[in-house]
Parts: C-alpha cells; structure tokens; sequence
C-alpha cells in the first residue's frame, strides 16, 4: 500500500497527461493500454490500482492493468457494477466510498474509492479505465479532468 497521499494538483496532472501523450506515440495499438495504466498507477500517489477494460458483445474484458496484483473481475458484464454501468450509462462514475455503494464490486479489501472513465471511439464506448484507491473520497474533479482526457486519447488504441 502506497503511503499517505497528496491529492493530484493541476500541474501534476498537466505534468502526467504530457508523459502519457508523448508514451503514446511511441506504443502503437493495444500496448498502448499497458503503458497508460502504468503510468497513471505509478505517477499518481492516490491511485493504488489502475485498469482499461475494453468492450467485447456485452461484456468488458480487462485488457491492461498496474499494481500490486491481479484482480479476479477479468470480465465484467456491462451493467454490473460500477464498471458495468459507467460502460452502459457512458459517463464517468466517481464513488467516494466504495463501502456505501451497492454496484461496487469488491476486488481487494484495501479498497475505499473508485473512478471508473468510459473510453470512447466515434461517441461509442469501446473501453474504460478503472482506478482504485486505498483512501476514501481519493478522486476530485481534478482526477475526472485528466482522467477523461487520458481516455479520449486511448480511443483510437482500443479498436482494431
């Protein structure tokens, strides 16, 4: 577990976002996925696991993912859980308090809040990142910023 964090500044997020943009260019198609989720687990202190699950008929399928271990919830129907339903609804969910979420599907037990991002490809949602924190109330509307942009640049790597 990651010790005490600060929360993402709007430099730091700047600073994160530009490192992704330049590591995109040079990871072509999918293992463009693996590079992002790295990066944002070890560049943002607040984020102890981070995801990209990709679409796949009526299901997202974890494609990518950094920290300390796996996750059993490989395949998530779209509609279940959080994850599920920011695929099904297309807009990013923010849960504050994964312990007073219904939807939250339990992957480690050190987990207290998750932000899952839809990832989009001409308005349709082909994938999203899935990040969780070992703090309660991790993400702001700062998290949601640079998390959305990341995913806007992901499209284009989540299909073909």
């Amino acid at each position: 577990m990651k010790a005490t964090a600060v929360r993402l500044t709007r430099e730091h997020a700047r600073e994160v976002l530009g490192k992704i943009e330049a590591e995109l260019g040079n990871s072509p198609g999918r293992s463009a996925l693996k590079t992002v989720a790295r990066t944002l687990n070890s560049d943002v202190q607040t984020y102890s696991w981070v995801g990209v699950y990709l679409v796949e008929g009526s299901e997202l399928v974890l494609d990518a993912w950094s920290g300390p271990e796996a996750t059993e919830h490989t395949r998530i129907p779209i509609g279940k859980g959080v994850c599920g339903f920011a695929a099904k609804a297309g807009r990013t969910e923010i849960v504050s308090d994964v312990g007073k979420d219904s939807r939250y599907l339990e992957c480690f037990p050190s987990t207290r809040a998750e932000i899952v991002v839809p990832i989009f490809n001409h308005e349709r949602v082909v994938g999203e990142i899935d990040i969780d924190s070992d703090q309660l109330e991790a993400f702001s509307s700062l998290d949601q910023e640079l998390l959305e942009a990341v995913a806007r640049k992901l499209g284009p790597h989540c299909v073909g």
